[in-house]
């Protein structure tokens, strides 16, 4: 009497499903259209990714930083910028490169883009998708990977540096208490580090002690609320003024993300 839709593609026929069958309570993931027993809820997924992008932008040596990116919706674009942010923010220098590969799992084609990004000099590998090749790409090349969800640290132990995760037990827990009680409605949930239904992984040895520390005061700053990875000035990656200084980003620009910010190279596809 309670289904949850793990993934954004399942919008219709979750929305479908619940109108047939009124008497069961829906919570889709990453989604953005409730009904009377359909619930959405997802993460700031961006917090993480910015703590990510400290992390990289603190280890390369070639400022070339690597993005393997599923699709182009406005949650993937807004996860490589928060990268690009935290990287910037310690290293102005640093840039990202993302390749697009329109899917999220794709062993194959997550291995050729890391193959790619490889070739143009990017010694961090940062994955959005959901197979571990471009870490044991980067691992074989002696190059360092950023992770995404599972963290391989023993498949590639020498290249991991760290990487965004989920805790959904902390939500799940929570939401499905709340329907027990009877206390559940249809509602939009999205949370917060400071929630505990996201963190970064554990950092790889290789991660110098002081980059560390540096990281862990930015998610302490995440967490209290006084770092919010979208406060201006930002521009875009044509140097035009997007977020005043002082100014941060509402939560309907974030979730309509369609623009890149300075240090991208590329464009979005269409």
């Amino acid at each position: 009497d309670m289904i949850f839709a793990t993934s954004f593609g399942y919008i219709d026929a979750a929305l479908k499903v619940a109108k047939d069958h009124p008497n069961v309570l829906f919570e889709h993931c990453t989604g953005y259209e409730t009904a009377e027993n359909v619930a959405i809820y997802d993460g700031r997924g961006y917090e993480g990714w910015y703590l990510a992008g400290i992390t990289a932008g603190r280890v390369t040596e070639s400022n070339v930083l690597g993005y393997i990116a599923p699709y182009p919706i406005p949650g993937v674009v807004r996860n490589l910028n928060a990268f690009t942010l935290g990287a910037r923010s310690v290293n102005p220098d640093a840039e990202l490169h993302p390749v697009w590969i329109m899917d999220r799992f794709n062993p194959p084609a997550e291995r050729e883009a890391a193959q790619a990004l490889l070739d143009i000099g990017a010694d961090v590998i940062a994955r959005e998708s959901d197979s571990i090749e471009p870490e044991k790409l980067a691992r074989e090349n002696d190059v360092y990977a950023i992770g995404y969800n599972a963290i391989s640290h023993e498949v590639a132990p020498d290249a991991v540096l760290t990487g965004p995760i989920w805790h959904w037990d902390v939500y799940y827990r929570d939401t499905v208490e709340k329907a027990h009680n009877d206390g559940w409605g249809a509602h939009a949930y999205w949370g917060h580090m400071a929630d505990g239904v996201l963190d970064l992984a554990p950092f790889g040895d290789m991660v110098p002690q002081e980059v560390r520390d540096e990281v862990n005061a930015a998610k302490q700053g995440i967490i209290g609320g006084d770092l919010h990875p979208f406060t201006g000035p930002i521009r875009d990656s044509s140097g035009e003024l997007r977020v005043a200084d002082g100014e941060t980003m509402t939560d309907d620009a974030l979730l309509s993300f369609n623009w890149l910010v300075e240090g991208v190279v590329g464009q979005i596809p269409d």
